[in-house]
């Protein structure tokens, strides 16, 4: 009966919701105690989460799908057996290796850096194919660099055993460096928040609450992706999972009222752009800023929240007056929600009211104000669904279960963990591979030649590089490539480190857009069944003021260097430009062709000149000119762009 007992309970879920649940308490531990330092915590966590990445991967649909289920059965048997012996080595023999085998590491050493190495590798080559096969050029690169016919790229080459050890028993760099102790250290505490929120579904009910404070006209409906996921980004570092939680939503209301589905697809793609910039989370490269700048992550927040402001003010803007100039005003039937999902949805925010008193008032650290903020948001929701469930047995409740909540919790943050940890440990062997061929010295020693050229000259290519990176990798990784190579040069020339590093940061958001790929884009294109290259056009149209924000913050430097009124000065201005350029975008004065043109050329020459212009009272001057210009703009679109006909109303089902 035991045994049976034992067969019935010993399978792949349940496999993973035990290591899910080690890997929880030893995290939310480390965050209490800081017992150890990050990089022992590394060291030990590492494996376990690369166990938990395997385990989901074989979950869905097996690794490698061409190969019998036997066969991947076998091989996920001999990665889980690698975890543990890293697993076992490292934690028995950590501080040998941490401080007295430093640049001596025995046999065995570099066999379970090898082994890591490789699986590594093959994980990435799995689930990020574009940083597999960087990393490969690289390690190419890295032994036979004496071999290039080019002196830019010649170096005198190293050893295959100096690439294994960079990247693991070295524990500066590689797999068990900085970035992969910055996903165990800090993403994931401010994971917490999303895994309880995903427990308890607070993120579908907050979308729904979106909706229903959108209002009744056809006008405001993709107004309801907008703000929807504005929330969902301050709890999801990615923008294709936000488009993916809340367009599964937002792209059939907007079709199912007269939206066409390309501009559906384009709205949710832009708006889950902009949860890339949204603090918290900040597509995870906020993090990586904080540590690259040695400063708290509450400094980088402050910053992120003036730029979310921006970006989601001009974008709502620019879907507004699309959605004028493409379907009728006709009201339409509102939406009812249960006010179990709507306190669900209060206590999120609630929640991230309660870390930025605990971070910006109280002044704690990240891990102690992600722990207590993620604790305070379980306990809420467990006392409402408990509240709910038995005191008043809301039918709302009905298909929860708390065991099952709590469940879906843990399972949630450590998948989101060992994801985001596998992405970072391979970008720990790119950067690792970086230094030690001194690519990034060279790459930097061009572009301070050309900075010193003109410094406009070393934005513009700094601008492309970004793209080119970010066509194949995602924003974290775009960012952490550019903030390595190209922050040092403008530093050098007398950009604010502030600045250089947000600009780094916003192109790698735009990254995420920029042609000829986009993962958002996809995935809003193939919910709205639009063509992926109109979605992706019309996205782009969207969020090009928020682009031309990019290089504003040279010139409105208070933006992103100097928290206060200053910087919210600045982030008027900023904001009143973009909304000007906005209009001239998408707006309409008046239906005479000629008319129209010049008042909208001069509305955005306006505009520019508020973003570049060097003095700020001259700055100031204009932008009071175009507010109301944009304001009296938006009354004539109103009247002027609307269709002609009416569209039958239809009920929210």
């Amino acid at each position: 009966m035991l045994n049976d007992r034992i067969m019935r309970h010993a399978n792949l879920q349940n496999l993973i919701f035990l290591l899910s649940t080690f890997l929880f308490v030893w995290l939310c531990w480390y965050f209490y105690t800081g017992y150890g330092g990050p990089t022992e915590l590394a060291a030990n966590l590492v494996p376990v989460a690369l166990m938990v990445r395997i385990l989901h991967m074989h979950k869905n649909g097996f690794i490698y799908k061409g190969l019998p289920p036997i066969a991947n059965h076998l091989i996920v048997i001999v990665y889980l057996a690698v975890c543990c012996y890293a697993f076992y080595h490292f934690h028995m023999e950590y501080e040998e290796i941490s401080i007295y085998r430093q640049g001596s590491y025995t046999t065995q050493d570099f066999v379970m850096g090898l082994l890591v190495f490789l699986l590594v590798m093959e994980l990435s080559r799995v689930e990020h194919a574009e940083l597999f096969w960087m990393n490969v050029v690289l390690i190419v690169y890295t032994l036979w660099g004496y071999l290039s016919p080019l002196d830019f790229f010649w170096h005198p080459g190293t050893s295959f055993y100096r690439v294994i050890t960079s990247s693991t028993v070295e524990l500066s760099t590689g797999i068990y460096g900085q970035y992969s102790q910055i996903a165990l250290v800090t993403i994931a505490a401010f994971l917490l928040l999303a895994a309880a929120a995903s427990g308890f579904d607070a993120q579908g009910a907050m979308v729904a609450f979106m909706r229903r404070i959108a209002g009744k006209s056809r006008h405001t409906i993709p107004q309801t992706a907008v703000l929807a996921s504005s929330a969902v980004g301050m709890i999801s570092g990615s923008g294709a999972a936000n488009a993916t939680v809340v367009g599964a939503f937002t792209i059939p209301l907007m079709k199912r009222y007269g939206v066409p589905g390309e501009f559906a697809g384009a709205v949710e793609c832009a708006a889950s752009m902009g949860g890339l910039i949204m603090p918290p989370v900040m597509a995870v490269a906020g993090f990586v800023m904080a540590e690259f700048l040695g400063v708290s992550y509450w400094s980088v927040v402050l910053r992120g929240f003036a730029l979310a402001f921006i970006y989601y003010s001009t974008l709502s803007l620019a879907v507004y007056l699309m959605s004028v100039s493409t379907m009728p005003g006709t009201p339409i039937e509102g939406s009812t929600q249960p006010v179990y999902d709507q306190l669900k949805t209060a206590i999120f925010f609630i929640g991230i009211i309660f870390l930025t008193i605990l971070m910006g008032v109280l002044n704690y650290g990240e891990q102690l104000a992600g722990l207590y903020t993620g604790a305070f948001m379980f306990g809420l929701l467990i006392l409402l669904y408990l509240f709910f469930k038995h005191a008043r047995r809301d039918p709302a409740t009905g298909k929860e279960s708390l065991l099952a909540n709590i469940r879906t919790m843990v399972e949630i943050h450590a998948e989101m963990t060992s994801y985001l940890l596998l992405l970072l440990a391979t970008l720990g062997i790119m950067i690792g591979l970086f230094t030690v061929t001194g690519f990034i010295n060279r790459m930097g020693a061009i572009m301070l030649r050309v900075g010193e050229w003109h410094v406009i000259a070393l934005v513009l290519m700094a601008f492309v590089f970004g793209w080119l990176v970010g066509t194949g990798l995602p924003p974290t990784a775009t960012y952490i490539v550019l903030a390595v190579i190209i922050v040092d040069p403008m530093r050098k020339l007398g950009i604010d480190p502030w600045v250089a590093h947000f600009f780094a940061f916003l192109i790698a958001v735009w990254g995420e857009l920029s042609p000829p790929t986009s993962l958002t884009a996809a995935v809003s294109a193939r919910i709205a069944e639009a063509s992926f290259m109109h979605t992706m056009w019309n996205a782009l149209k969207l969020c090009l003021p928020v682009t031309i924000m990019t290089f504003a913050i040279f010139v409105r430097t208070d933006l992103v260097v100097n928290p206060g009124w200053s910087q919210i000065g600045d982030m008027l201005l900023v904001a009143i430009a973009c909304c000007g350029i906005a209009f001239a975008i998408f707006g309409q004065f008046t239906r005479t062709w000629g008319a129209n043109v010049m008042l909208r050329a001069a509305l955005a020459l306006g505009s520019f000149t508020v973003l570049f212009h060097p003095n700020g009272t001259i700055a100031l001057l204009l932008a009071i000119l175009v507010l109301p210009a944009t304001i009296y703009g938006v009354k004539c679109h109103r009247r002027v762009a609307p269709p002609r006909g009416e569209l039958e109303s239809e009920p929210v089902r």
